[in-house]
């Protein structure tokens, strides 16, 4: 019994497509678009790499992005988004997302 109890106790899950809900869609949209209008898509994108084995624990995150969230989301927005960066495959959705609006050239938030 305990075996089974244990035998999946580490697993991680799969990262590859995860896909957030719409309200955190919007909000990584705003964070990702201030990312890019302030011109920090590098240092964000180092700090999401540096992180990634981390990023179920988000606190680091949650600091990084502090100034920039709370410019842009009201505090149901930065709940959301600390719910958001919980879920394994978050840090892989927010670098592609960062790179994808920095690709448009366009940075109006929404």
């Amino acid at each position: 019994y305990m075996k089974d109890a244990l035998k999946h106790a580490f697993a991680i899950g799969d990262t590859t497509d995860y896909e957030p809900n719409e309200k955190q869609k919007n909000i990584v949209d705003k964070v990702c678009r201030e990312i890019v209008k302030r011109q920090l898509t590098l240092p964000a994108q180092v700090m999401l790499e540096t992180f990634r084995p981390l990023n179920y624990i988000g606190s680091q995150v949650m600091h990084f992005f502090q100034p920039i969230i709370s410019a842009v989301l009201t505090g149901d927005g930065y709940i959301e988004f600390s719910h958001f960066l919980e879920k394994r495959g978050s840090v892989d959705y927010l670098s592609r997302r960062i790179n994808e609006i920095e690709a448009e050239g366009e940075t109006p938030v929404k």
